[in-house]
């Protein structure tokens, strides 16, 4: 079967190497130019493409005239969308005959929209997973082919999240793509309405409410932490600190402000709404310290409040 696939990030690679070893023909392959304001810390699609001597192209627009008449000259029998960022036009999505499928990092309909990954630990949900659905030109609304359900632990970050989700994806494309290949793949309809949608998120996102429990902040900490822009406050004469990495400990309010600084022996908190987070690994003025670090930088802190 003769396949386009639209590709980025480590999932792309993850749904290419599928469709590889499925015995798909991938035709050729559209990506992104790697964003020179942004963390890359993912693998390349294009290098991919390179290596396994498949045609690659990153266009900005992929649904121009021009680019819609390059991928219909390519006569698809199937189309991919593995982590793609653009929409896919209707005159795209309805080309190849077998079907145009996107793989989404949530269980749909649950998370629908952009950053499922951090938005599902931001939210503090106990599980997600991947899906892979039909396309339509609604964002992730197409009935559902199958799905793969992930476990979310206490100390995963949306770095190890998308990891685990990489390999629920490769486990769940290993056992829907011959379905698709013989014209058997499941239509599951979406209730949207039982589901949620959420938008992109950005770094000024980051920025900590110390009136919040301890644990609703520690779960955005681990949502937006390496290699994503992480959580931030505000130290009085110093400026914006990044936390990036913290704990919670203990429950219930005081008559302590929230985001007062507390030192306990050698171990520094951050008085929060509910309970108090325990500082690990914070970042100031540019330099990044941990453990005694710590306890020495803010020794001679204890009473301000971050903001």
């Amino acid at each position: 079967m003769r396949a386009v696939a639209f590709a980025y990030h480590n999932m792309g690679i993850c749904g290419l190497e599928a469709l590889k070893k499925a015995g798909f023909n991938i035709a050729a392959i559209f990506s992104h130019e790697d964003d020179p304001g942004e963390n890359c810390w993912f693998a390349s699609v294009v290098e991919w493409a390179n290596k396994n001597h498949i045609e690659v192209f990153c266009p900005p627009d992929v649904n121009t005239p021009q680019w819609t008449e390059k991928v219909s000259r390519l006569a698809p029998d199937v189309i991919f969308s593995f982590y793609y960022r653009h929409m896919l036009s209707p005159d795209i999505l309805n080309m190849p005959a077998s079907g145009a499928y996107n793989l989404h990092g949530s269980l749909l309909p649950a998370y629908r929209g952009r950053t499922p990954v951090n938005w599902a630990i931001v939210n503090g949900e106990k599980q997600t997973g991947v899906t892979l659905h039909y396309m339509t030109v609604k964002p992730d609304a197409g009935d559902i082919v199958g799905q793969k359900t992930v476990e979310i632990v206490f100390q995963d970050t949306a770095r190890t999240l998308y990891d685990k989700l990489c390999g629920a994806a490769g486990a769940l494309l290993e056992e829907v793509l011959p379905l698709i290949r013989e014209g058997r793949a499941p239509r599951i309809p979406q209730e949207l309405t039982k589901g949620s949608y959420y938008s992109g998120r950005r770094p000024e996102d980051g920025r900590i409410d110390w009136s919040w429990p301890a644990m609703r902040i520690y779960n955005l900490i681990r949502a937006v932490t390496e290699p994503y822009p992480g959580a931030f406050g505000f130290l009085p004469g110093v400026g914006k600190i990044l936390i990036w990495w913290a704990l919670p400990e203990g429950e219930g309010r005081n008559d302590h402000p929230p985001g007062r600084i507390e030192v306990e022996n050698e171990d520094v908190f951050v008085r929060t709404g509910d309970g108090r987070l325990k500082l690990i690994d914070v970042e100031v003025a540019g330099s990044r310290i941990k453990r005694g670090q710590i306890f020495n930088y803010f020794k001679n802190k204890e009473g301000l409040v971050l903001t």
